[in-house]
């Protein structure tokens, strides 16, 4: 079984924690699928991976090419499985995942936005479902300007 793995963003902006979360997930030999709820969201993000520094750009394409099976990363809007096989799974904006899709990934990390009371919901809403499933989850912040684990396994 895979672990939940619940990002609280307060400092940083959403981009800057994925893309160093993608970098762990390169280290750990996985693919990756980053979900989104917008098409046009994961367009805007697509460009700022691109701007990343060349030495810590994560190898990236928008679902709905050609190669999306190759692509070590595939920033997606679609649930269930992603078409490059990813064995993790980052979901922003709220996008939703499922005890069963934990069970089956190594990885499911949720990154929410800590400023906006819309998204605290959400992620609420998403750790309450997983742990109440049994699913082995933590919630990490990044309140103190490091990130610290607060709760879970």
């Amino acid at each position: 079984m895979g672990m939940a793995m619940f990002y609280h963003l307060t400092r940083r902006p959403m981009e800057d924690t994925l893309a160093m979360l993608l970098g762990r997930a390169a280290g750990a030999g996985w693919k990756v699928a980053v979900r989104g709820t917008d098409r046009a969201r994961l367009e805007w993000l697509d460009m700022k991976l691109w701007q990343g520094p060349a030495d810590g750009f994560p190898a990236h394409g928008l679902a709905g090419g050609a190669h999306d099976a190759v692509q070590p990363v595939l920033l997606t809007t679609q649930e269930g499985p992603a078409g490059n096989g990813a064995r993790c799974v980052m979901s922003i904006d709220g996008a939703p995942v499922t005890p069963l899709e934990v069970a089956d990934l190594e990885r499911v990390c949720v990154l929410f936005d800590g400023n906006d009371p819309h998204a605290l919901d959400v992620a609420r809403a998403q750790w309450k479902v997983l742990k109440d499933a049994g699913v082995p989850a933590q919630y990490w912040s990044e309140e103190s300007g490091s990130w610290e684990k607060k709760a879970g396994t």
